[in-house]
């Protein structure tokens, strides 16, 4: 390994990058573009204690509910945001209130593999907020929660990650 291979890179906000299924058939993922804000709260539980011959408490994390609130200026003809902007306009519940999102680390790709990433895959559930904020775009707000296992595999595009297909470990 050479000395530029070893040398330390900020990695850009750009380079983590979400996929939605919005087909529904778990084979390709559509890029999530548009969107101004998307972050992730782990929001792990925890079990602390304090045991009689310890001066400290100890604090072990048990379980997370993850979730990442989302806003997007919102485009025609896109369908992630289309799918969302359904759930949120037309008060969608259950199952169809759910999407399958893949997140693809772009710094991370797999040796000798150029358009192979590692990537993590998640079943959740569209939780609206508001929509028609802001007076120059229609924006909507929200948060996807965590509804199901997060699973990890790799990422492959065949279009300069526009869209992938996901392949678990």
């Amino acid at each position: 390994m050479s000395g530029a291979d070893t040398k330390k890179k900020l990695v850009g906000r750009h380079k983590r990058v979400a996929f939605m299924d919005v087909a529904g058939d778990g084979k390709t993922y559509t890029r999530m573009t548009g969107f101004t804000s998307m972050s992730e709260s782990k929001n792990a539980s925890e079990y602390s204690r304090h045991y009689v011959d310890e001066e400290s408490e100890r604090t072990d994390v048990v379980g997370y509910a993850p979730s990442n609130d989302y806003e997007f200026d919102r485009y025609t003809n896109d369908p992630v945001q289309q799918k969302i902007a359904e759930v949120t306009d037309d008060e969608l519940l259950g199952s169809d209130a759910q999407v399958s999102i893949v997140v693809v680390d772009l710094f991370d790709i797999k040796a000798d593999t150029p358009n192979t990433c590692v990537a993590r895959q998640r079943d959740w559930s569209v939780v609206p907020d508001n929509s028609g904020d802001g007076t120059d775009a229609l924006i909507y707000k929200g948060s996807l929660k965590a509804n199901g296992e997060k699973i990890k595999g790799t990422a492959t595009t065949t279009d300069n990650w526009q869209t992938c297909t996901f392949v678990a470990d």
